[in-house]
């Protein structure tokens, strides 16, 4: 899943030769998450005494409309200030008094912290961490591999729907990285170039990202924030990734082929070590029974949680039961499933605790990304401002087709995917504030939830601040410039895909 927090890239170049006493002239970068929602933080906290304070009546928790009136705000500076020191504490255990609307740590009320997102992204991590740990997953895929050798295209449509089924279901990212030493010299022996090894990979797991059905980090985070069930418009999401994930594989697969052909037009250079790559002859080690085990619960857990949180009733299914499960037993689901993984793959009591524990801490930072997120909202709700910039937004919007509203909140989205480069914390700060607009304009939120990972799926293919990009074009020894030609064409036709399957999302309703 994509953090946008911690890179894990090759070493960058070297700087610029030292100057005035040794000083090196460092690079900008872009900064991180963690700056971006600081900054984010303060400035809203400084708009807060700005913005004139106003609500919405509400019914079943959505906004009536016409119902807008402004507010007096009791809160003084004292009380403003306060919030914005607690708003990282607000943003995990944060507690809605009914009576006042205000939000804080403990009390009475409605809980609004994130905890339960909190909680489930560690749980995630413990178990994506412990099953590669356990090796099945890499040892899987250099199977199919060998196994499909024969069948080239199979090959390139099995292994891009298999990286898109990742990105689908979990947000598969920098996970990505460690398959780059087999894939490139894999589709070198098969006669094509370095571009093929690095984009199915990446194109793959970024197109299943971008239609993302059940991702914790996307679908899941967006919809806890909308107000809605992480199953709600799964038929549309499961429509789109199939027909996208399709789409890539097709121009993965006619690039292939017409550089297999013709050499001469591949879109990167030969390397020295490339024609090595291709003499080599080596064996893929079979599976053992422990890999085999771990791979089919692997699966069984992911299949269960779409069972689990799909509203089998409201799809017209009675046979199949409603489970209506959230957070927490999602959480719990992954929790007994990594320690089941770390004892079926043969790690042992003190292995599979110290890759649970080591999971959880390296997706710590896509959970206090979510928390500081959340704590945003706290307090543009604290300062009753939410409904404020509402109701501008709804003024916008006014009178729009549904249609066009659909392909508007993707557009929007897509430069602050750019500067919110984590998709959990750009889907907790925007949709808050988006989700109730498609109240007003007769869109099922779902519809904005689709929209959102959409642009963050299509803005983290090509963005240069992406260590998974950067990262897996270093590993495969592609120039980013080579990537964004090959790439370019695809883009296009995604930004119609998207487009258009947002318009269906609205005519459905």
């Amino acid at each position: 899943m994509s953090t946008g927090t911690t890179p894990r890239t090759a070493p960058e170049p070297q700087g610029a030769p030292e100057q005035d006493g040794g000083s090196r002239r460092r690079k900008p970068r872009f900064p991180s998450a963690f700056t971006v929602l600081v900054a984010v933080t303060v400035i809203v906290w400084g708009l807060t005494f700005v913005v004139p304070a106003g609500r919405y009546d509400t019914k079943d928790g959505a906004p009536v409309p016409d119902t807008y009136h402004t507010v007096d705000l009791a809160t003084g500076f004292a009380g403003r200030l306060k919030d914005l020191f607690l708003a990282p504490v607000n943003g995990l255990y944060g507690v809605t008094n009914e009576d006042s609307g205000l939000t804080a740590p403990g009390g009475d009320g409605a809980f609004f912290g994130a905890a339960g997102v909190f909680l489930f992204v560690l749980a995630v991590g413990a178990f994506i961490t412990v099953t590669l740990r356990s090796g099945a997953l890499t040892s899987g895929v250099a199977r199919l591999a060998e196994r499909l050798h024969g069948h080239r295209t199979l090959l390139l449509v099995v292994l891009t729907a298999l990286f898109s089924l990742g990105g689908t279901t979990y947000g598969m990212a920098e996970e990505t990285l460690g398959f780059y030493g087999l894939m490139v010299p894999l589709v070198l022996k098969l006669g094509y170039d370095r571009m093929v090894g690095a984009t199915v990979i990446m194109v793959g797991a970024g197109v299943g990202t971008l239609a993302s059905t059940v991702n914790p980090f996307a679908t899941g985070v967006a919809s806890d924030s909308a107000g809605i069930g992480t199953g709600d418009g799964i038929v549309l999401r499961l429509l789109m990734w199939v027909a996208l994930t399709a789409l890539a594989a097709w121009y993965l697969v006619r690039y292939a082929n017409r550089v297999r052909k013709d050499p001469g037009r591949s879109l990167v250079e030969e390397l020295p070590e490339d024609e090595e790559l291709r003499r080599q002859e080596a064996a893929a080690a079979p599976l053992t029974v422990r890999q085999r085990v771990v791979l089919v619960l692997f699966a069984a857990t992911f299949l269960f949680m779409i069972f689990a949180v799909i509203p089998w009733a409201d799809l017209g299914i009675g046979f199949l039961p409603t489970l209506g499960w959230y957070f927490p037993e999602l959480a719990a689901l992954f929790i007994v499933a990594a320690v089941a993984v770390g004892f079926l793959s043969g790690l042992g009591e003190k292995g599979t605790a110290e890759a649970v524990v080591a999971g959880a801490g390296d997706f710590i930072g896509a959970a206090v990304i979510i928390m500081l997120a959340r704590g945003v909202t706290v307090i543009m709700n604290n300062a009753s401002v939410t409904d404020t910039v509402l109701h501008a937004l709804h003024s916008v919007v006014s009178g729009t087709s549904s249609g066009f509203f659909a392909v508007l909140m993707f557009l929007v989205n897509l430069p602050l995917a750019f500067f919110v480069p984590s998709s959990s914390g750009h889907a907790a700060l925007a949709m808050p504030i988006l989700a109730p607009l498609a109240d007003f304009a007769g869109v099922s939120r779902s519809v904005v939830v689709t929209a959102y990972q959409s642009a963050s799926g299509w803005i983290n293919l090509i963005t240069p601040t992406s260590a998974v990009v950067m990262g897996g074009l270093a590993l495969a020894k592609v120039r980013y410039d080579r990537y964004l030609r090959f790439v370019a064409p695809l883009m296009g036709m995604l930004l119609v895909a998207v487009a258009g399957f947002m318009v269906l999302g609205a005519a459905l309703g």
